[in-house]
């Protein structure tokens, strides 16, 4: 009897924690979304406007999917969400250094530090969700 309470509380807590990250997770990918819709909005245009859009629409459906897939699905969403916040900080590095599609970006731009912060955080978070994920026992 005891074992078997034991075996139930590391599923629960098991699960607890995979829910946790998976929605740490969207959180993060909603927040990366709404930053690049936001810069939109306020006046970010052209190509690279076209860019934050298709960046807030890729950040909804990541997050959509780590609330609602499971399996195998779940973890290749995982890691494309990793892949994801690592290109769009990366993008953001590249902009504020030597430049990325002929713009180079400054510190004092909107909501680039607070950006930067962000986005590591979220890899961070993404990291981990994706070490869950992947550790998580599937159920049948």
């Amino acid at each position: 009897m005891t074992a078997n309470t034991g075996a139930t509380m590391t599923r629960s807590s098991s699960t607890t924690l995979l829910w946790t990250m998976r929605i740490l997770s969207a959180i993060v990918l909603l927040v990366v979304g709404g930053i690049h819709l936001y810069l939109v909005f306020v006046g970010v245009g052209g190509l690279l406007g076209v860019l934050f859009v298709l960046n807030a629409i890729a950040g909804l459906v990541l997050a959509i999917g780590m609330l609602v897939l499971h399996g195998r699905l779940l973890g290749i969403t995982t890691v494309l969400s990793l892949l994801f916040v690592i290109a769009t900080l990366s993008a953001l590095l590249l902009a504020l250094t030597v430049g990325l599609f002929g713009i180079t970006e400054t510190w004092d731009f909107t909501l680039v530090p607070e950006t930067v912060v962000i986005e590591s955080i979220g890899i961070v978070v993404l990291a981990v969700a994706t070490v869950v994920v992947v550790r998580t026992p599937r159920t049948a």
